[in-house]
């Protein structure tokens, strides 16, 4: 099993969207025995944006309302996948990537338009399809 927590400030916005898109793009592949979880390095238990909400329902994406979570304790047994290179210094761990890495950097859409999220959610979608392709491509290589 792989377990895998995307990380951003307050999980209201960025990381949760890394949630629900890379649950729904591993079930599309058929991707078993990976867990998707996300949290905030600030989180304080808001409800997700409305516009986070709005931007993944109009990409077909689970918008469904959640409090945000609080990233408390570096685990040693997950993957973290942080949304800035400053979250991923924060998480000061091994086990840990950043979306720059991936992909590239995700804009913080936090109190713009809903444009702004749709937008920050499709870079969040080439990042995450990275991710699964590298995880698809070391499964292969066993």
């Amino acid at each position: 099993m792989i377990e895998i927590c995307f990380v951003c400030t307050g999980n209201t916005c960025r990381s949760i969207m890394a949630e629900r898109i890379a649950k729904k793009m591993a079930k599309q592949r058929k991707m078993k025995n990976v867990k998707f979880s996300s949290a905030g390095v600030r989180a304080n238990g808001e409800n997700i944006s409305k516009n986070a909400s709005l931007a993944l329902k109009s990409l077909g994406y689970d918008g469904r309302n959640r409090k945000s979570v609080k990233l408390k304790k570096i685990k040693d047994d997950v993957l973290y996948v942080a949304v800035t290179n400053d979250h991923k210094r924060f998480i000061d761990s091994k086990k840990c990537m950043s979306f720059e890495d991936l992909a590239g950097a995700v804009a913080d859409p936090y109190g713009q338009s809903e444009e702004a999220y749709e937008k920050s959610a499709q870079q969040i979608e080439e990042n995450v399809k990275v991710l699964l392709e590298r995880i698809q491509n070391l499964r292969g290589a066993k």
